[in-house]
């Protein structure tokens, strides 16, 4: 072949490519001392940075990993391929600032990503199924991917919604001698006008009962998302894992719900790579961040916020991760009792998490906090300062981090001011209420624990959200009614959207805890309670879980579960049900008073015993059929909804050698 015909193949063959090029030219500067006694990975990973254009003169620097959930493709304001929502949309875009930071401090970043599904998404579908499970295995493969970066110095995590957070939350706790960051992904605006995210779930019930037409449900459908990044602009579990990320001190102070793909949230990437190397510098370690103490304060703000109740699987877990002891159900009841809601937020209250965070986000409910003495200030945070350096920082002025610029003086009086300024309905001190103000509106606190006949291990109920209408002037939501009893999510909903569901009726949705569906979201029900008219009216048990947008009369957790002998699992269509919740002493039960074939005779303690003894469980309660594989392992390993559904390798171990004995 001639060189003519060489060069017509080079130039116009889609077959053509090299097989070798010039090499690179210059010297890695690995001394022989590292050839002689490094692991060879070591050697090794500085040749890999180098073959990706890392400046060979610099594979010495100090290494700093970047994670995150990001999902989707963009390329500037193109969308070449969506993500599974619009939370993780954006978090490319964050770790390029955060990397080019880690760049200009002389540092060498390296970013991988580990992506996460949506529950709205998955609502209603078997996806649903995965979500909570997702959840371990994903910070399971977090922390496979930080341990395999062996020379890190410090790890930042970029992450946003129901499960990547607190997945990436659970993968730094782990990381216990080294230091650690959390940027929160930010929130999705409100789009004027428009249904709001949680709401939106619900259209399917409200055009099927004619209470939206069909032209108003596809308009406020293609115009709900304001902003194409970012967590749902609910309070809801992407949300409320975003506070309590701040509030653990795992993250900046008012970084917790930033506007997505705004100049603030950008700052905020640069911002927390700073921070973080600050902290490698200073030797503060995420064991020394995370502790006991932390994790009580982080209670105690989800509870002032009025945050998801899924926060009660992820905080355990987080503190299961950091080798601390687990939270307890009294410990939760206690405080929630002596902290009061002070967030008017969707889905509870009238503003988005943007208005909360323009209104000064997690540091000025803090500041209320701090007055009541409910905070352990001590604890220290990302920030390498105390809690309470922190807030004396915010409400007295001056600049949250050294590196700062002067234009960024007085955060607290700027974002409020801003927030007054063009959102003039919206006044901070609306949006965050003082403790007087919230016990004057009303504001019932957070979450209660009802115990009782079908819940002898408990349930939780969001009593902070039954619509204030249905609780009387003692605080009590009382609601005597028949079971409506389903043991699929799927037939409880085409049972309201059809009217078979009624004013008084009480459902009783079993086989939905972590054995039968992997404890799946029961959303499309208490979505459509809460958007439906008579809705109010209905209540709602199961031994699943909820939604963080989830708001009325709605019980869950309910333990033991159906499938492991609940009784709950027991409860027939017609039997007579009572549920009482004291939404201000924070107490209530949930139990089964009369059969349904004697609707009329309240049954004693001994009769109830004996009734449920007398049945067997529902005959169509069993495993979803599609329930996969993996889901079931995870069901059958990990620790309990009161402990957080890890899976604990210790528990695990005695497990199988018990079984491996038993067998021989």
């Amino acid at each position: 072949m001639s060189n003519n015909d060489k060069e017509h193949f080079q130039e116009n063959s889609p077959f053509y490519f090299p097989l070798e090029v010039t090499p690179r030219k210059g010297l890695l500067p690995i001394s022989r001392e590292d050839y002689e006694n490094k692991p060879s990975g070591d050697i090794f990973g500085k040749i890999q940075d180098a073959g990706m254009k890392w400046n060979p003169d610099d594979v010495n620097q100090s290494e700093f990993l970047i994670m995150s959930t990001a999902g989707g493709l963009k390329n500037g304001e193109e969308t070449l391929a969506l993500g599974m929502h619009s939370g993780h949309f954006e978090l490319g875009d964050a770790a390029k600032v955060a990397a080019n930071a880690f760049k200009n401090l002389f540092t060498k970043p390296y970013y991988v990503s580990v992506s996460d599904p949506c529950d709205g998404r998955t609502q209603g579908t078997t996806g649903m199924m995965n979500s909570l499970a997702y959840r371990n295995h994903a910070a399971t493969v977090l922390g496979d991917l930080r341990r395999s970066l062996p020379n890190r110095k410090g790890v930042m995590g970029i992450a946003t919604c129901d499960k990547g957070l607190p997945a990436m939350m659970m993968a730094l706790a782990n990381e216990s001698n080294l230091p650690t960051i959390i940027m929160p992904g930010g929130v999705t605006l409100i789009a004027k006008g428009i249904k709001d995210l949680g709401s939106v779930q619900s259209l399917p019930s409200l055009v099927s009962h004619k209470e939206i037409s069909l032209q108003e449900a596809q308009s406020h459908g293609c115009a709900s998302c304001g902003t194409p990044g970012g967590g749902c602009h609910f309070l809801g579990t992407a949300a409320t894992s975003q506070v309590v990320a701040e509030a653990l001190g795992m993250a900046l102070p008012h970084s917790a719900l930033a506007p997505s793909g705004g100049k603030i949230w950008y700052a905020l990437a640069k911002d927390s790579a700073i921070a973080l190397v600050h902290l490698a510098k200073n030797n503060i370690y995420t064991s020394q961040i995370l502790t006991q103490d932390a994790v009580y304060n982080a209670m105690v703000v989800h509870a002032a916020f009025g945050g998801s109740t899924n926060l009660l699987l992820h905080i355990p877990a987080i503190a299961h991760a950091a080798g601390l002891p687990i939270p307890t159900r009294e410990e939760w009841e206690n405080i929630n009792r002596k902290t009061p809601r002070l967030v008017n937020v969707l889905p509870a209250g009238k503003y988005s998490t943007a208005h909360v965070y323009a209104a000064g986000g997690v540091p000025e409910v803090m500041l209320h906090l701090r007055k009541l003495g409910l905070l352990k200030e001590d604890c220290l945070t990302v920030t390498g300062k105390t809690l309470g350096e922190n807030l004396d920082v915010w409400e007295q002025g001056g600049k949250m981090f050294s590196w700062e610029a002067e234009n960024k003086r007085d955060r607290r009086q700027q974002v409020r001011y801003n927030l007054q300024t063009f959102n003039p309905d919206a006044h901070p001190d609306k949006v965050i209420l003082s403790p007087e103000a919230a016990k004057k509106a009303n504001m019932k606190s957070t979450l209660t624990f009802p115990t009782g006949n079908l819940a002898p291990e408990g349930a939780l109920i969001k009593s902070g959200a039954i619509a204030p209408e249905m609780i009387d002037d003692n605080g009590i939501y009382y609601k005597k009614g028949v079971a409506k009893v389903f043991v699929s999510e799927a037939n409880a909903i085409k049972a309201i959207n059809h009217g078979e569901v009624k004013p008084g009726h009480i459902i009783i949705l079993m086989g939905t805890g972590p054995s039968g569906t992997g404890m799946e979201e029961t959303f499309q029900i208490t979505g459509a309670l809460k958007q439906l008219s008579f809705g109010k009216e209905i209540a709602l048990i199961t031994d699943g879980r909820f939604s963080g947008v989830s708001t009325g009369a709605c019980i869950g957790h309910v333990g033991p579960e159906a499938l492991v002998g609940g009784p709950i699992g027991k409860v027939q269509d017609g039997d007579v049900i009572e549920i009482k919740i004291d939404c201000d002493k924070l107490s209530g039960s949930i139990n089964l008073i009369a059969s349904h074939s004697d609707p009329d005779a309240e049954l004693s303690d001994a009769e109830i015993a004996q009734l449920f003894a007398s049945r067997s469980p529902h005959p169509a309660l069993q495993p979803h059929p599609e329930l996969p594989n993996d889901i079931k392992i995870w069901a059958a390993t990990q620790s309990g909804i009161w402990e957080g559904c890890v899976q604990d390798a210790d528990r695990i171990l005695k497990i199988v050698k018990a079984g491996i004995d038993a067998l021989k």
